[in-house]
């Protein structure tokens, strides 16, 4: 067997691996999916196309001969991953990826976006020529925008905060009301009169 086809059987047998796993524990009343939909406000549909996202970047980890960089959603996954210590080292590193699989973050600085811009960028070309299908758009973001010059993403926590929608529905019940109000007090005014 050529060093080609002896590649492509350990890439296949590594996809293989790959999408048969399930991270954490089956028993979970709340399943990993769940808490990843959950915790980022993402549908169980869409938290499930992230989780087959995250298993594609890790292929590409392994498989791409150079660094590479998830997108903000598979980084997510990837952190929550990373709080299943027992599942994730003991499990996924040694018997579905064969090696470990070590997340840095970065150092900062206008070098590190750089670097990362271009690592991202490099990942987004070698997943094209991975899968031959351009990366989701909705997952994977293009570099300018997950890199670019003021990256705006943050993270926010829900009962914190109140959502532009909660607002409208607040100003809506309360024009209802003075509404409501303002026609009453006409009719008493008639009623009166």
């Amino acid at each position: 067997m050529d060093a080609l086809t002896s590649q492509k059987v350990e890439h296949d047998a590594l996809r293989a691996r790959l999408f048969t796993y399930s991270i954490g524990p089956d028993t979970a009343v709340l399943s990993f999916r769940d808490r990843l939909a959950r915790e980022n406000r993402w549908s169980p549909a869409y938290a499930k196309r992230v989780i087959r996202e995250y298993y594609r970047f890790c292929f590409l980890a392994m498989t791409a001969g150079h660094e590479v960089t998830p997108s903000d959603q598979v980084d997510q996954t990837w952190h929550l991953h990373l709080t299943y210590t027992r599942d994730y080292w003991q499990r996924f590193c040694p018997d579905v990826l064969g090696a470990p699989l070590h997340h840095g973050p970065t150092a900062g600085g206008q070098a590190e976006r750089a670097r990362y811009y271009d690592q991202y960028a490099e990942t987004l070309k070698s997943y094209q020529e991975a899968f031959g299908e351009a990366p989701p758009p909705d997952i994977w973001s293009p570099a300018a925008d997950r890199f670019g010059e003021h990256p705006r993403a943050f993270r926010v926590f829900p009962s914190q905060v109140i959502f532009l929608k909660d607002v409208v529905g607040i100003v809506s019940l309360t024009a209802l009301i003075a509404v409501v109000l303002g026609i009453g007090v006409a009719l008493g005014v008639a009623w009166e009169g």
